[in-house]
């Protein structure tokens, strides 16, 4: 006898598997930074190597319950971090930038947006959806980056390594981008710790070049920018506020990379600053990941969705950028794409 209906009890379709499998996952998809964290903290990228181990070999040597490492490992391989073959378990491209030694490394910003005070934000989200705005500063009595500096000292530490990680990636294609032959000074406001500004003097050895962010970034900047470095006599490093001055007055070029996605308020402000600080005929760079023109619009949208929790911020689009430019008394010159992921809005500063 056969008890196994062929369709479901009224014969109406069955259901759409697919659609309920993606939606499982996506439901689920905390898991995987968190464990993405897990074994970066444990040390589990460090420990795998061109030679595979097994699963007992490696709890062994971190100290962790092999068990439940073989839990974690089993989700992340089904990410495609970690492969385990017959020998145990091995590297793959993606967990090879989780390894400090990487020369693309990725290890600290997958840390930085898996950082406790980001899990405590994202319920929030719900709120923001509702009022129109996120609400750092009503949680935590202060704006989201003088809080990071002044109560999470470890967190700022990792932020100014996965922006130096994330440089990495970008900075010779935006110093290829940049025709500078008829520039003498630049400026880059909130470089961190200078690693894009070094590689674009590298580039241009005729150039002066200026790195301005807040304290915590420039007390280590490059090795190339310090006294005795390869670039210090055509460099230097200040600490400033670009939301209340910018300390360089009629440099050619201010630049700003990847900074400019808070309020939008804020942005008006540090553009509006920037054109107090140039000279008419100054430009002023954006360099950005446009979301409607993202090639990766997973990572374009989440990360929006953490600007708008963190500092009531956004990812712009071409449309939002053009009007905050002009806000900000500035001509919008060009917006050129910088492959693979980036784009550089130019404006200039018009005579007054």
């Amino acid at each position: 006898m056969t008890i196994i209906r062929s369709t479901p009890p009224g014969g109406g379709a069955m259901p759409d598997s697919s659609a309920i499998t993606t939606l499982r996952d996506i439901s689920l998809a905390s898991a995987a930074p968190a464990a993405l964290r897990a074994a970066i903290q444990v040390g589990l990228p460090e420990h795998v190597g061109d030679v595979p181990v097994t699963i007992d070999d490696l709890a062994k040597s971190l100290d962790v319950d092999g068990a439940i490492l073989e839990r974690l490992l089993r989700a992340l391989r089904s990410y495609g971090v970690f492969h385990e073959d017959a020998g145990g378990i091995v590297h793959t491209a993606m967990s090879r930038l989780l390894r400090e030694d990487d020369p693309q490394r990725l290890k600290y910003w997958v840390l930085w947006v898996t950082e406790p005070w980001v899990w405590e934000l994202w319920p929030d989200l719900e709120d923001a959806v509702r009022t129109g705005r996120g609400d750092f500063e009503g949680k935590y009595g202060d704006r989201f980056f003088s809080h990071l500096h002044a109560q999470w000292p470890d967190s700022t530490e990792i932020f100014n390594r996965s922006q130096t990680e994330l440089s990495r990636l970008t900075s010779a294609a935006i110093a290829e981008t940049f025709d500078l032959s008829g520039v003498r000074t630049f400026v880059d406001v909130g470089g961190g710790r200078g690693y894009t500004l070094s590689t674009i003097l590298e580039a241009n050895p005729h150039l002066h070049g200026t790195l301005v962010d807040l304290p915590a970034a420039v007390a280590e900047p490059d090795l190339r920018l310090r006294p005795g470095g390869a670039l210090a006599e055509r460099s230097q490093v200040l600490a400033g506020d670009c939301l209340v001055d910018i300390p360089v007055k009629g440099a050619d070029i201010y630049q700003f990379k990847s900074i400019l996605e808070w309020d939008d308020e804020w942005t008006v402000t540090a553009l509006r600053n920037a054109a107090q600080a140039a000279r008419p005929g100054s430009r002023v760079l954006m360099i950005t990941n446009l979301v409607d023109d993202s090639p990766e619009i997973r990572y374009a949208t989440g990360i929006d969705l953490l600007f708008l929790l963190n500092t009531n911020g956004r990812r712009h689009t071409r449309k939002g950028v053009t009007a905050l430019v002009e806000r900000a008394g500035l001509r919008l010159e060009s917006v050129t794409p910088v492959p693979p992921l980036l784009h550089v809005v130019e404006a200039s500063v018009p005579s007054a």
